[in-house]
């Protein structure tokens, strides 16, 4: 019975979402959107759908409610423990978080001290929070939620489109951060060079970011289930970016000293209903271009029905003895590319120049030290 109320709940959803949506795409052929959206004849040509994506984060944000917030918020702080690594005198006193949301990087910021005792962590004193979404950029701010530790760092919210050129002078902050909003941006290498422009000399780029490798067992049972009833597939999961390309677009924007890591984060449900539900909660619905207008219902529960039967959730192995797993049945997996990457500064290491080795690989080398070194014989 659980499962059949989630696919009533999540249906009910799918319909209302498409109604909104179908409005704004009539709506915008005759007026324009706001500036935070693209227009329909660049969406055509386009990865995503801005209008779209826009629609879903506003309609996330008025639920009012920080149910959905839960995957966000912890990779927002397995990001900023990161700051924790690098070490600088005076921290990162201004910084920037690029596709803010509700403000999950700033409240994962003011949890702990720096260990510098000013500021949150990584030092950071003051965070400007811009998201193209206002209603989302706003939520919590107009249901008067405090946010713990929130006087370790001040805060300035401003909407603004990350697809469009950033709205701050050349070299104005020192730190750069993105918690899970970059994978559906158009134009990454574009926004990578204005994250560079915007940045001071030696200032930090740190982002985590969608990565190719997420949720793919809703994304083969969708083509299973379409194929089945539909007689051919169309897009709802991605395109996401490829590992392998995160390194490229932060060289080719002008970024040294590019780091990157990989993390899979798995997640339990009762069903598929109940994970797309999630999904659309979260705004993070398909916003792909190529997507259907409609899918029917019968592929939804024929979707259901095979990630049911194709990947349940093992309990006996790595799930064992987790109670946040006693009620799921499916799960989920979601991969998480963490990368940083900083602008150019005298400091910073730098590989010698072409012919400038003293030895031949192969060589034996011996290395002399001066100190003197003592051996107890006893030990």
């Amino acid at each position: 019975m659980s499962g059949l109320r989630n696919c009533r709940t999540f249906l009910r959803g799918i319909v209302r979402c498409d109604r909104k949506e179908h409005f704004a795409s009539s709506l915008g052929r005759r007026h324009k959107l706001s500036s935070s959206a693209t227009t329909s004849n660049n969406s055509q040509q386009n990865a995503f759908i801005r209008e779209a994506k826009l629609l879903q984060r506003a309609g996330a944000a008025s639920l009012n409610t920080t149910e959905y917030d839960y995957f966000r918020d912890e990779i927002s702080r397995r990001l900023v423990d990161r700051l924790d690594d690098i070490r600088r005198e005076s921290g990162f006193p201004l910084a920037l978080d690029i596709g803010s949301g509700s403000g999950h990087i700033h409240r994962a910021i003011c949890e702990e001290e720096s260990f510098e005792g000013v500021g949150g962590i990584g030092g950071v004193r003051k965070l400007v929070q811009m998201d193209f979404c206002e209603a989302s950029l706003m939520r919590d701010v107009n249901a008067k939620r405090d946010v713990p530790g929130g006087e370790r760092c001040d805060t300035y919210r401003l909407t603004a489109n990350e697809e469009e050129e950033l709205p701050f002078p050349d070299g104005t902050f020192d730190l750069v951060m993105s918690s899970v909003a970059l994978h559906q941006i158009n134009d990454l290498p574009k926004l990578f060079k204005e994250v560079k422009r915007v940045l001071k000399d030696d200032g930090c780029f740190l982002f985590a970011m969608v990565g190719g490798s997420t949720l793919p067992e809703l994304r083969s049972s969708m083509v299973l289930a379409e194929m089945e009833r539909d007689g051919g597939v169309s897009p709802h999961v991605g395109p996401f970016v490829d590992v392998s390309d995160v390194g490229s677009l932060l060289v080719a924007a002008g970024f040294q000293l590019p780091t990157i890591d990989v993390d899979t984060v798995n997640l339990g449900f009762s069903d598929a209903f109940l994970l797309m539900e999630h999904l659309q909660r979260m705004g993070e619905g398909n916003a792909s271009s190529g997507r259907k207008d409609r899918v029917g219902i019968n592929t939804f529960l024929a979707t259901a029905s095979i990630y049911q039967d194709l990947f349940p959730l093992d309990t006996d192995d790595e799930h064992r003895g987790d109670t946040s797993y006693e009620d799921s049945d499916v799960h989920a997996s979601v991969q998480i590319v963490y990368a940083i990457g900083w602008t150019p500064h005298k400091s910073q290491q730098k590989p010698l120049g072409r012919g400038s080795a003293t030895h031949k690989i192969g060589e034996d080398i011996v290395v002399t030290s001066s100190r003197n070194i003592s051996t107890n014989e006893n030990v």
